[in-house]
């Protein structure tokens, strides 16, 4: 979606009556985090590869999995290159900046994997989450079969991200491999519109209180 067919489908922040347009997206680009932050999660283009690369420049060796994202500036910049070439991103972007890329890969397999990568700075706040839904809204639009991932054993708090978003185990070997089939209801739901999966609530440009905050959930990231 280009930014002027944003600018026609998404009349500001308060979505709590939209019911969709023509122009949407597979999934609203409008996202507020638990803190109550603003965020936009777009379709990755050419142009957002040197601020990704400065993105991973700023992860430590325990923000990365199975040895992505590469290193070593070259290799990574090699491998954001490939990704942007090969599969489906999209990127979290906030006041500008990008914390946050999803996407699925290859784009013609009818089984593509899934990979998300959120800055330190930016987790504990859904947006990994959000990026999940986004790439698979964007892989059942496509008419893919299903979406795949592969995780570390250890790492409970992704894996407990992806059974949230409608991953189940189906491999133990070293990794686990989780498959999510998109005729599964997960994968419509995160396709509609913001009042038919949440209802009508209370406007995002008034402040919440903080009494009426809700808790963080220990299955989102």
């Amino acid at each position: 979606m280009t930014p002027d067919t944003a600018s026609v489908a998404c009349d500001g922040w308060d979505g709590s009556e939209c019911e969709g347009t023509p122009h949407c997206p597979p999934r609203c680009p409008r996202f507020v985090d638990k803190a109550g932050a603003r965020w936009t999660v777009r379709p990755a283009v050419d142009a957002d590869e040197p601020f990704l690369a400065e993105m991973y420049e700023r992860f430590d060796r325990a923000d990365r999995a199975q040895g992505l994202p590469p290193v070593s500036r070259s290799r990574c910049a090699e491998w954001i290159r490939s990704m942007l070439t090969e599969g489906n991103n999209v990127v979290a972007e906030r006041d500008g900046e990008l914390f946050g890329h999803a996407m699925y890969t290859p784009t013609d397999a009818a089984v593509p994997e899934l990979a998300v990568f959120v800055h330190p700075d930016a987790q504990d706040r859904g947006v990994g989450t959000e990026l999940c839904r986004h790439v698979i809204a964007n892989a059942a639009s496509a008419g893919r079969e299903g979406i795949e991932l592969h995780v570390e054993t250890g790492n409970r708090v992704a894996r407990n991200v992806y059974r949230t978003v409608g991953f189940e185990v189906v491999e133990r070997r070293g990794d686990l491999r989780m498959r999510l089939d998109l005729d599964d209801p997960v994968a419509a739901e995160v396709r509609w519109p913001p009042l038919a999966r949440e209802g009508p609530t209370e406007s995002l440009l008034e402040a919440p209180s903080v009494d009426a905050a809700p808790a963080p959930s220990p299955a989102d990231d």
